[in-house]
């Protein structure tokens, strides 16, 4: 995975309302709205569907800021897709999470995660900064969302594949029914935020 700087460098339109916000914070291209995005702390917003929250409150998920480069893409004409995939999640490339994960004995969760694809690379601008993360060797599922999508439908798709990953193996979940996995799954996102 790449991080921002694998952008397109196009010029913002001026006149479109995505546009406005980033050039009234200093963004005058698309590459530097994805620097800027990625500068901003992680953090769930109020409102995890509500990708604009992100300028609004300072901070962001990878579902909300890649939301919004895409959203930021649509309004441009920008061929950048939303992506959303589901990975192994485990302290190697998700670190902050191995301590909660260690405490249930689980090896790893499926996780959901947002991204861009440019030109067939796929862009992460949540990671990267001073990230020592693993880079995430492989999707077990990828599908190219819209910016609406990072709320209900996004978290039906990810619940519904971990219970599925449950059924196939109780072992590896610890014999944990769904509920707890999720809960456990909640406590990793929290143990991310600053």
């Amino acid at each position: 995975m790449r991080s921002w700087n694998a952008l397109p460098d196009t010029r913002l339109l001026s006149g479109r309302r995505l546009a406005a916000e980033f050039a009234a914070r200093g963004m005058t291209d698309f590459r530097a709205a994805g620097r800027y995005l990625q500068q901003l702390p992680y953090g769930r917003t109020t409102d995890r569907a509500d990708f604009g929250a992100v300028l609004r409150e300072g901070r962001g998920t990878c579902s909300t800021k890649h939301a919004l480069m895409s959203a930021l893409a649509l309004e441009q004409r920008v061929p950048v897709v939303l992506m959303l995939g589901i990975y192994e999640m485990h302290e190697r490339n998700t670190p902050g999470v191995g301590a909660v994960l260690s405490r249930h004995g689980l090896p790893y969760l499926p996780e959901a995660h947002c991204y861009l694809a440019y030109e067939g690379t796929r862009i992460d601008i949540t990671r990267g900064r001073v990230d020592p993360a693993a880079p995430i060797a492989r999707f077990l599922h990828e599908e190219s969302i819209a910016p609406a999508q990072i709320g209900d439908y996004k978290t039906a798709l990810h619940q519904r594949f971990m219970q599925e990953w449950i059924a196939r193996d109780p072992a590896i979940a610890g014999g944990l029914a769904f509920a707890a996995v999720w809960e456990i799954r909640e406590a990793c996102v929290r143990a991310l935020a600053p």
